[in-house]
């Protein structure tokens, strides 16, 4: 017996655009594909002699009383930090995108393979993380730790409701591009290698963001009201423990910093050097992806007033800091 599914006309359009973007992101990965030795590496080393971070994101030309060599060792430490972080997330975004795989393989086929192509990209990209952190370990002083295992924040972020992931998701590769885009671009001071590693992972993430506002948008149009509501208190806890990673990495990055500098600090430069870390992390991963035009377009529109207001007020403490 045959069953005919039929689609109600107000949803047609918006679901054939929807197979028609998942076609062209199927199509632009074939043609973006790119290997970490073949196309990026190349047997390259970073130079140790430039900064890896720009200072638009590493702030630290706020920190006036440090040196020259100082400022660029504390870049390279903060460039550390930021490959370590991304390469921390992307093991929950990967495995989430499998998981998003598995609604479509008796449905969208294309969908189905634009979703394993975007874990697999995530997964390449953890190796690159894992490499350049050796890389950079092997010339950088010894004592740097890193704060929290990535197989435990997964478990952690993938317990929330799909929303909230999916939407914390959407954040953090909306400001990639931003990051890249804007800030690490179009500065010619800072170590080719570097800026090469964020191009390619700009180039993948940039086709992502578009499956991670179509599977957030789906997931929301299958939420109750009360389900939605509970999914923002979610994406709010969800904020607050990352923020909690940044606070603690922050701090061991200062005092590694501080340990690696032949000169002593004053008390108050030491206290300027945690802030300021703190101050850019945050900035870095959740302050740049809230004020992101669009990220705030599709919060809004998935959220009520009430549920933006409860957002914004949970965050503030972050925000205005």
């Amino acid at each position: 017996m045959n069953t005919v599914v039929t689609v109600p006309s107000s949803l047609r359009g918006k679901a054939a655009a929807n197979v028609d973007r998942y076609a062209q992101m199927v199509k632009a990965s074939k043609k973006a594909e790119w290997q970490i030795d073949r196309d990026l590496l190349q047997d390259r080393r970073f130079d140790f002699s430039r900064k890896f971070l720009p200072d638009g994101l590493s702030q630290i030309d706020r920190l006036s009383f440090l040196g020259v060599d100082e400022a660029r060792l504390l870049s390279q430490i903060q460039g550390r930090t930021y490959a370590y972080l991304f390469g921390l997330v992307e093991r929950f975004i990967s495995a989430k995108m499998l998981d998003q795989g598995r609604a479509h393989v008796f449905d969208d086929q294309l969908a189905l393979e634009a979703l394993v192509r975007f874990s697999n990209d995530e997964i390449k990209h953890q190796e690159l993380f894992r490499r350049i952190e050796i890389m950079i370990g092997e010339q950088l002083p010894a004592g740097y730790r890193q704060v929290a295992e990535p197989n435990e924040v997964a478990r952690a972020v993938l317990a929330a409701s799909s929303w909230s992931v999916l939407a914390l998701t959407c954040h953090i590769e909306l400001f990639v591009q931003t990051h890249y885009s804007q800030s690490i671009a179009p500065r010619e001071e800072l170590c080719p290698l570097f800026k090469d590693v964020f191009k390619f992972h700009w180039k993948d993430e940039s086709r992502h963001v578009v499956l991670d506002e179509l599977e957030w948008q789906a997931e929301h149009a299958k939420l109750s009201p009360a389900e939605r509501d509970l999914a923002v208190d979610d994406l709010i806890a969800l904020v607050a423990a990352v923020d909690g990673i940044l606070q603690a990495q922050s701090a061991a990055d200062a005092g590694y910093f501080i340990r690696s500098v032949s000169r002593p600090f004053s008390a108050d430069e030491r206290a300027q050097i945690s802030d300021g870390l703190l101050g850019a992390y945050r900035w870095q991963y959740i302050v740049s992806g809230m004020q992101h035009p669009h990220f705030g377009k599709l919060l809004t529109s998935m959220t009520t007033p009430a549920q933006m207001s409860r957002i914004q007020t949970a965050l503030a403490p972050i925000l205005e800091s």
